[in-house]
């Protein structure tokens, strides 16, 4: 099974439960998604969820190259570092993430990393991603 097939298990096993938060419940789904991805990126990427606030306030996750860490499993090196590839916003499907691009949380994160990455949670891959960079907004459907 691929990265994205046990995401979209995991997604459907927590719904499906009928016991999960509409957020946060699927953190821990999302940070395996985008690890396993992101190992495959040069540099690799990983992400941490919940980075400490920088002065925007706390994103969901923060992804951070593998040159900010010491060592492969060393969380200690990231004390006082920005994540270098910016952060993610991630709220349920219920809400429009177009909407939440244009938020005032996301202009604070904006202003601070530079790269905002917005998506929904959903049971297949036809949530809306927004993202903002130093350059533009982009939407895009994933």
């Amino acid at each position: 099974m691929d990265a994205v097939e046990v995401y979209l298990k995991q997604v459907g096993e927590i719904h499906a439960s009928g016991a999960a938060v509409a957020e946060t419940s699927y953190y821990r789904a999302l940070e395996t998604l985008l690890n396993e991805i992101g190992a495959d990126l040069k540099p690799k990427v990983r992400c941490i969820v919940n980075p400490a606030d920088r002065g925007a306030g706390i994103p969901d996750i923060g992804l951070y190259t593998a040159d900010q860490f010491k060592h492969a499993a060393d969380l200690e090196s990231l004390a006082g570092q920005m994540p270098s590839r910016g952060v993610l916003e991630a709220k349920p499907p219920s809400r429009d993430a177009a909407e939440i691009a244009a938020s005032d949380q996301v202009k604070k994160y904006y202003a601070k990393y530079g790269i905002v990455i917005v998506t929904t949670y959903a049971s297949s891959f036809s949530s809306v991603v927004a993202i903002t960079t130093n350059r533009h907004n982009s939407i895009v459907s994933a």
